[in-house]
């Protein structure tokens, strides 16, 4: 369960960067490897953020890490900022946004994952996503 206001009784454990890599109207979704937490799901290039680290410095990191793409901080925009409510867990979620360059090449990290894809909002509702990831489609545009 997520909220865009923090609860009272929130209680982080770790904050999370997220990013919608945009192009031509779609985004980038990253198939993950099935050993991996939440394997076999589809979900956007994100990361924990590490210690004495930006949101921005971390989502680009994570972006070259995951896709191989070098994303300045200037580009990048921020959408909205959840809190995050598990069974077990509390972590803030920062959505970002970045316009990639068409023919750009995803070069994913085999590691982590397994396949990438560009799909359209919509599509992606259709797809196995990592939790609470078709509210945050459905929040971020609109569908």
């Amino acid at each position: 369960m997520y909220f865009t206001e923090r609860p009272e009784t929130f209680d982080p454990k770790f904050e999370i960067v997220a990013c919608w890599l945009e192009r031509n109207g779609k985004f980038v979704l990253l198939h993950r490897q099935p050993w991996k937490s939440e394997g076999n799901t589809w979900g956007v290039p994100a990361g924990k953020m590490n210690d004495g680290e930006s949101q921005k410095t971390a989502m680009s990191r994570e972006i070259f890490e995951e896709t191989g793409l070098v994303v300045s901080e200037e580009r990048l925009a921020c959408r909205e900022t959840l809190f995050v409510r598990y069974e077990t867990y509390d972590f803030v979620y920062h959505m970002f946004q970045a316009i990639t360059p068409d023919g750009f090449e995803i070069h994913i990290n085999p590691e982590e994952h397994q396949n990438h894809r560009w799909v359209t909002p919509e599509e992606s509702l259709g797809m196995p996503l990592i939790p609470e990831l078709d509210s945050c489609v459905k929040l971020t545009y609109a569908v």
